[in-house]
């Protein structure tokens, strides 16, 4: 009964290592340019899951705020593999939130990234430009795609 009873936690804590190594994480982040006052003030970057898993959709959500309101404007990502610009990409800024965004706002974006993406650290800068082309914010946070694709494990 006792190893019943030791097989039963050890399965409870490797239930409760996977779930937690899956779940949300909160991004450290940076601001692009080092001093300068952007209108947009990020407060918190959340990737879910952490790491990502490729084949499989990711979701970052970036919690901000501002005293403008914003009608309008796009976001440009640009990612990183080590030092070697791999992807970008331009979306609509209210298709990830609700418009107009004033005071504090979520911006998420989904994104499943392919089965065949190469697994280790990527950076991520984010530009959120206004209608006029003028920069409201920039980041720059690391991610990481899992070393283990779904098709592995299955």
């Amino acid at each position: 009964m006792a190893s019943d009873r030791r097989l039963h936690d050890l399965l409870l804590l490797a239930a409760a290592l996977l779930l937690s190594a899956s779940s949300a994480t909160a991004a450290d982040f940076g601001y692009c340019k080092k001093g300068r006052h952007y209108p947009v003030q990020v407060s918190s970057v959340e990737i879910v899951p952490e790491p990502i898993v490729r084949g499989e959709p990711a979701t970052f959500k970036i919690s901000a705020s501002t005293d403008k309101s914003i009608t309008k404007g796009k976001l440009v990502i640009d990612v990183t593999y080590f030092f070697f610009h791999v992807h970008s990409e331009t979306h609509d800024f209210c298709a990830g939130t609700t418009c107009p965004a004033t005071g504090e706002f979520v911006l998420a974006q989904e994104q499943t990234l392919p089965s065949f993406t190469p697994p280790g650290s990527y950076t991520l800068e984010m530009k959120l430009l206004g209608d006029k082309n003028e920069v409201l914010t920039c980041i720059s946070f690391g991610f990481s795609i899992g070393f283990i694709s779904p098709v592995a494990i299955s």
